[in-house]
């Protein structure tokens, strides 16, 4: 039961917008709630203890189930969170469904099982289980050396393409059995020639390379071990590494998915008014700011008649769109630092900063330019009802 005082209600016409929140560094910061957070979510609800617009939390974690990101979430903010609310890097993993019945090796940590299966995937295979049956693959930690060689295995059925859901714990094995698989075809206990190309298909999510914890500095993410990923094949093969897929922020597919997500809510709800604006708020500009001034650009395009090729983060498929607009607002709780905006002002001399980007994504420095940028999210929350004409509760 979660206790709230509210300051007197006023009548309110349906919403006409609605807010993606990013969750790391804008609402908390490791395990602990930003104060500010509560502060916007008393602004948020009604006295009924009801969201007064549409709100969807899109998040580049993945290494949890949805249904636990949610109850967290509920329990830090003091508001029902349901798990249709909730986005993670992964989610849109579930309109990949030509992959689903393929036989896929799953990486991550966490229930990578249990969230493949989710998303859909019917036949997975874990890293674990791929070690345990070709156990000479495995040799960098001399601890885990098997002393005597095991007999070859032939009754392993091939593996069919690789599922990336987030950064593994042990990256040296995770990498080397990656390697193993797409440079085998599959059968990492034969051996080819000429490594096939196309490889297998690979689907990643979350292309983040740096995340805010509650450490001082940025902590490696899942894009650094795509990176490392990236960087093994090529210079081993001399080809690039190529992906099916790629979700999460800065993903236009990820966008869409929230999108829709935001729609349903409305419906639900019995908002009959359509959606046009959504108010994007993160901590990153890399992903969070770049990845709405994509969406913005893809919607601008859209109403235009029209929108482009995006790549393996692009649509899956184009449908009309009852939202204009994306609007991007960066806070200074998490990876942006105001005093120190690495990111996103060059550096002395002129040069442009290092781009954290994805490879696949263009560098853009405009994309990375918020709309607004605040202290933290009750100022967006606040900066939005200004903007939109609604009075705070």
């Amino acid at each position: 039961t979660y206790a709230w005082f509210f300051l007197p209600s006023f009548s309110q016409s349906p919403p006409t917008f609605g807010f993606l929140l990013d969750i790391d560094g804008v609402l908390v910061r490791g395990h602990r709630v930003i104060p500010a957070a509560l502060e916007a979510f008393r602004r948020l609800m009604n006295s009924q203890g009801q969201l007064r617009v549409p709100v969807v939390f899109v998040t580049n974690a993945g290494n949890s189930l949805q249904h636990s990101k949610a109850q967290e979430l509920s329990a830090l903010l003091g508001c029902e969170v349901d798990a249709d609310q909730v986005i993670l890097s992964h989610s849109p993993m579930k309109l990949f469904s030509e992959y689903h019945e393929k036989r896929m090796l799953v990486s991550g940590q966490g229930p990578v099982v249990e969230n493949a299966q989710g998303l859909g995937f019917r036949n997975v295979v874990t890293m674990d289980e791929l070690r345990m049956a070709f156990p000479l693959l495995d040799m960098v930690d001399l601890e885990r050396r098997l002393k005597t060689t095991p007999l070859p295995r032939n009754d392993f059925p091939p593996i069919e393409g690789v599922l990336l859901l987030g950064e593994p714990v042990r990256w040296e094995t995770s990498l080397q059995l990656i390697m193993d698989v797409l440079l085998s075809n599959g059968s990492p206990g034969t051996g080819l020639a000429t490594p096939p190309y196309p490889h297998l298909p690979i689907l990643a999510s979350n292309m983040d390379l740096l995340w805010m914890a509650e450490a001082k500095m940025p902590r490696f993410g899942h894009g650094t071990f795509l990176l490392c990923l990236e960087t093994i094949y090529q210079k081993v093969t001399g080809k690039e590494l190529r992906y099916e897929g790629l979700t999460g922020k800065p993903s236009i597919l990820t966008y869409q998915y929230a999108q829709d997500l935001i729609r349903r809510q409305a419906e639900r709800r019995g908002w009959v008014a359509p959606i046009r604006k959504l108010y994007a708020v993160g901590d990153n500009p890399t992903s969070d700011i770049y990845g709405a001034n994509l969406f913005h650009q893809y919607l601008q395009k859209a109403t235009r008649g029209g929108a482009p090729e995006l790549g393996a983060g692009g649509p899956r498929q184009q449908q009309p769109s009852a939202s204009q607009s994306c609007i991007s607002i960066l806070v200074c709780t998490g990876v942006y630092n105001p005093r120190n905006p690495q990111s996103t002002e060059p550096v002395l001399g002129g040069e442009q900063p290092p781009f954290h980007g994805h490879r696949d994504l263009c560098f853009s420095p405009g994309l990375m330019e918020a709309s607004h940028v605040v202290n933290d999210v009750n100022e967006a929350v606040q900066l939005v009802f200004r903007e939109e004409g609604w009075a705070s509760e």
